[in-house]
């Protein structure tokens, strides 16, 4: 199986992941809190499916 696909999708990810991090450090004002739990939320989901993504792929090299 060819993961450069994959691994090059998961990189878009972390970048994306990162630019929302710098942004968010960025804000001065007060965050809505409502936002920033589905901030989080969105956070933990990706990091779960990045975490079966990873998982697939190293099963598939051993």
């Amino acid at each position: 199986m060819d993961n450069e696909p994959v691994i090059l999708a998961i990189g878009r990810i972390e970048r994306a992941l990162s630019r929302i991090e710098s942004a968010k450090a960025s804000i001065k004002t007060e965050i809505d809190p409502a936002l920033a739990a589905r901030h989080e939320a969105l956070k933990s989901e990706m990091q779960q499916a990045i975490e079966t993504i990873d998982s697939l792929i190293e099963r598939q090299e051993h």
